[in-house]
């Protein structure tokens, strides 16, 4: 669920009236982000602790002694004295050991390993715009980001973000990473702090005991893992779902192969491709060998297969609105609509939709969503998807940096996964795949929007940590390469 600064605040005071102490507190949120760190910089390299004197720090602190242990070298800088720091603070500084940089770093050579800045300045207790000496340090880390390829981790919220309205103040620290304590803060998914936030990822703390919230939610992999359990040992590929992807066209085939291959790396039993004569010679030549490329003479010929789940749009192209528009009414199986499907019925009329037989889960990127709109501007994205749930029978799924996913009656969720290099032609077609898998295998529309976004992502990431590649260089071909690592990503609870 999703706190506000005064909810977060109440909820540590319950845990402390409860007995928790704030050093078994410190010492598991300090440990997780250690762990958070180590997920996205696998190999040891140069920490930078920015403090501040509260209790953020000492979770830095905390998180520094366990990097340590495993060959990271830990450098701290503050602006204030050892006696500046709140009494358990101090305690875990004394426990680190680390030197203290009294000037600004400023690496002379090229870093052994990563060099990550750990942004622990101030904590939700601050509020208003961040004052001197933390202001310098705020501004030091982001000259470090920019001019010495150092990676931001910031604890808890980016220090200057305000953590109700996402506003950041001026200074505010660019963080590439944001492991947030215990839940996250309402601020953090803000459209206006995604630049400041990056990455979001919660350090989940068993002591504290929210209430319901039915309004909002993030999305994680020990939530998603409950919705996704290991496999029967009896299974087999006919219990696994029968799927079938209308995908592709001349000039497009690109957006077929990669719609099937995620629909295959997602999991499904069988995969088929409806090819229409234009391309189907094509097709059937180039395709995976675990997809069967049909031939159909019309995309409505789905209707005689037996079928579990479709996904329809990428790489469609023109020419087929009229079938298009009838499959999107009329397909009594739960449907993925992108791409070019959401092109035909934003200019048909979303009456379409209204009509549909069966469930619909619908993936715009913001282009589409607008075309959605008739035009309209987004400016929130999250109120925009819930008023199109609410109004439209359908699921969501507004990509994006913190893509959205709405669906009427249950919470308003936000995936955390992800990273620029996604910022490329294909992605879209590869989850269109992984989702019409999951459907296929048994998950509602609002579950197999869920999972895929996180697994496409995570797989985006682990490219990044593990694959070799950069921002510039990701492909959707990496996505689909790394999507098992993923799957078992989630299945391990990762941040």
């Amino acid at each position: 669920m999703l706190v506000t600064r005064e909810q977060m605040q109440r909820l540590e005071e319950q845990a402390f009236a409860r007995g928790i102490s704030a050093d078994v507190l410190m010492e598991g949120v300090g440990a997780k982000l250690a762990r958070f760190v180590t997920q996205f910089f696998p190999h040891p390299g140069l920490l930078l602790i920015y403090a501040g004197k509260g209790h953020n720090a000492g979770d830095a602190f905390v998180a520094g002694r366990h990097l340590a242990a495993t060959g990271w070298r830990v450098l701290v800088r503050m602006p204030f004295d050892r006696s500046a720091l709140a009494p358990l603070a101090r305690e875990k500084f004394d426990n680190l050991n680390a030197s203290v940089l009294a000037n600004p770093f400023r690496p002379a050579t090229p870093q052994d390993g990563p060099l990550v800045q750990l942004d622990a300045l101030v904590g939700l207790g601050s509020q208003g715009t961040l004052r001197e000496p933390l202001a310098l340090l705020a501004r030091e880390m982001n000259i470090l980001r920019r001019e010495a390829n150092a990676r931001t981790v910031a604890v808890d919220l980016p220090s200057g973000l305000d953590p109700d309205t996402g506003i950041p103040g001026d200074p505010c620290v660019e963080a590439d990473y944001t492991a947030t304590v215990g839940m996250a803060k309402y601020g953090l998914v803000a459209d206006a702090a995604v630049n400041h936030v990056g990455r979001l990822g919660v350090l989940e703390v068993s002591e504290f005991y929210p209430g319901e919230n039915r309004e909002d939610e993030l999305l994680t992999a020990p939530q998603l893992r409950r919705d996704w359990p290991p496999r029967a040992f009896d299974t087999n590929k006919g219990m696994c779902g029968r799927v079938v992807l209308l995908a592709g066209s001349r000039g497009t085939l690109g957006a077929a192969h990669l719609c099937t291959a995620g629909a295959v790396r997602g999991g499904a039993g069988l995969v088929s491709l409806g090819a229409l004569p234009d391309a189907y010679d094509l097709l059937a030549t180039t395709m995976l060998p675990e997809v069967m490329v049909r031939p159909f003479e019309k995309l409505t010929d789905v209707f005689h297969f037996p079928v579990d789940a479709t996904g329809i749009g990428p790489g469609l192209g023109s020419g087929q609105e009229a079938r298009t528009l009838r499959i999107v009414r009329e397909a009594t199986c739960p449907t993925v609509v992108d791409a070019d499907a959401l092109t035909i019925v934003a200019h048909a009329g979303l009456q379409h939709i209204d009509q549909a037989k069966g469930p619909r889960l619908l993936t715009p990127h913001p282009g589409e969503m607008t075309r959605l709109l008739a035009g309209k501007k987004i400016k929130d994205r999250a109120k925009v998807a819930r008023a199109f749930a609410d109004k439209h029978a359908v699921t969501l799924l507004l990509k994006g940096a913190r893509t959205v996913i709405a669906e009427k009656g249950r919470p308003l969720r936000y995936n955390t996964t992800g990273h620029p290099g996604m910022a490329t032609g294909g992605m879209g077609d590869v989850l269109t795949g992984v989702c019409t898998a999951l459907l296929g295998q048994g998950a509602d529309t609002y579950k197999a929007a869920s999972i895929g976004a996180w697994v496409c992502g995570r797989a985006a990431e682990i490219a990044l940590t593990h694959g070799g590649q950069s921002a510039e260089s990701l492909t959707p071909m990496d996505v689909l390469a790394h999507l098992g690592s993923a799957f078992e990503s989630l299945r391990a609870g990762d941040f």
